[in-house]
């Protein structure tokens, strides 16, 4: 699939800002924060700004981006509609929590509203991966542990940013620098299993299949079907966003790259900056930068490895 850069900010930026928008709601349910009412809100307020900033960034993708409100209506069948019912639901009781820290209020509306809006986030990211592990088409993302290392990756790029702003605040607790740890090392085990599956998995789909054919028919092994002209002259819509292919090397040395941007050097600065105390707040920040950018080379690579089953029309020998 040809990795559309709007999709990719999509799914980086509100996956960070509903895992922050978990942690926040569910330190505030505990009282294991600071007794601040700016640290909350400016958390809340920020991830709220991300989530905004990914939805906004969705609708560059359409054909018609005005039309984007029509995908509300359908969601008995669409988990995209589904995706955005729970987004806007989400947005009533964190929008109310910052409020209310912003005024400096404490209500006892403010435990159940973080709760709606921890479930919310949950229930957000759930919907963004089961977008697009619902494809039969695409054998990399029709499984069911797309949603969770969906959920893996927001929970730890939330985790990290809940870090970064504790220790803005003056306070670097060892819960949160485990609770970083321990969502990097989840994340990365979960997006090493998806790595693992897709790559063992040869694909169900040939072409003999594809043109509605089969090897006892044409007398051949499954695999020896060719076609011989390409279906369009010309290249077509199907073609760009379909056709794209990464090299195989260099989806290793990304993969690779990822893994370190996104794991690896995060918590040798989180370790850092737990064991010594020194430039804690520099040392957490590199950690949320690294994250964001070791996000976007594992999206980019989630959609470029992508091989949609109508690629079989034009010559591909799996799908």
């Amino acid at each position: 699939m040809h990795p559309a850069y709007s999709v990719i900010l999509f799914t980086t930026a509100s996956g960070a800002g509903y895992g922050l928008m978990f942690w926040v709601s569910l330190i505030h349910i505990f009282g294991a924060g600071p007794d601040s009412r700016w640290f909350e809100f400016t958390a809340m307020a920020v991830s709220l700004i991300l989530v905004t900033v990914g939805l906004l960034a969705s609708t560059f993708h359409l054909g018609h981006p005005e039309r984007a409100f029509r995908a509300f209506s359908q969601w008995r069948s669409s988990w995209l509609s589904r995706e955005g019912v729970a987004a806007v639901a989400t947005y009533a009781p964190s929008g109310f929590l910052a409020l209310i820290w912003l005024l400096g209020g404490e209500t006892a509306w403010t435990a159940p509203l973080a709760l709606l809006a921890a479930v919310g986030a949950v229930v957000t990211v759930y919907c963004t991966g089961m977008i697009y592990a619902s494809l039969r088409t695409i054998r990399q993302w029709n499984l069911g542990l797309v949603p969770v290392v969906y959920l893996g990756l927001a929970a730890a790029s939330g985790a990290v940013l809940l870090a970064f702003f504790l220790a803005a605040f003056g306070q670097s607790p060892i819960w949160a620098a485990m609770l970083s740890l321990i969502g990097l090392g989840g994340a990365a085990a979960l997006k090493a299993l998806y790595w693992r599956r897709i790559d063992a998995d040869p694909g169900r789909y040939t072409v003999e299949m594809a043109l509605g054919l089969s090897a006892v028919s044409v007398g051949a092994q499954a695999g020896g079907v060719r076609p011989l002209d390409p279906p369009h002259t010309r290249p077509n819509f199907v073609m760009r966003e379909m056709g794209y292919q990464v090299a195989r090397k260099h989806a290793l040395k990304l993969r690779q790259f990822s893994l370190i941007a996104l794991f690896a050097a995060p918590a040798a600065a989180i370790v850092l900056a737990s064991t010594f105390g020194v430039a804690v707040t520099a040392l957490y920040l590199l950690a949320a930068v690294s994250v964001g950018v070791g996000a976007v080379l594992e999206r980019w690579l989630f959609f470029a490895e992508a091989e949609h089953v109508v690629t079989l029309y034009y010559g591909a020998s799996r799908a």
